[in-house]
């Protein structure tokens, strides 16, 4: 299952996004969506979990603080 997970603070990466994740479970992919010119976190990212534990991830971690900020994390829905 692919989460979505938004309020990133500019300093979390794709290690730190996956280091975080992993204590809900196992992570299959962890990224964070950059500026294509910049560079710079735009702050949300998302990770792809097994369904079970990313269930697990979306009840126990929406609303924890990563890297100072609440996270928000939900299902990812495909983009419109």
């Amino acid at each position: 299952m692919n989460l979505y997970v938004g309020n990133l603070s500019w300093g979390v990466d794709n290690d730190s996004l996956r280091s975080f994740f992993e204590n809900y479970g196992e992570v299959t992919d962890a990224r964070v969506i950059t500026d294509r010119e910049t560079g710079r976190s735009r702050g949300f990212g998302f990770v792809e979990m097994p369904e079970e534990a990313a269930r697990n991830a979306i009840a126990q971690c929406d609303g924890v603080e990563l890297d100072g900020r609440p996270v928000r994390v939900s299902e990812a829905r495909p983009r419109r």
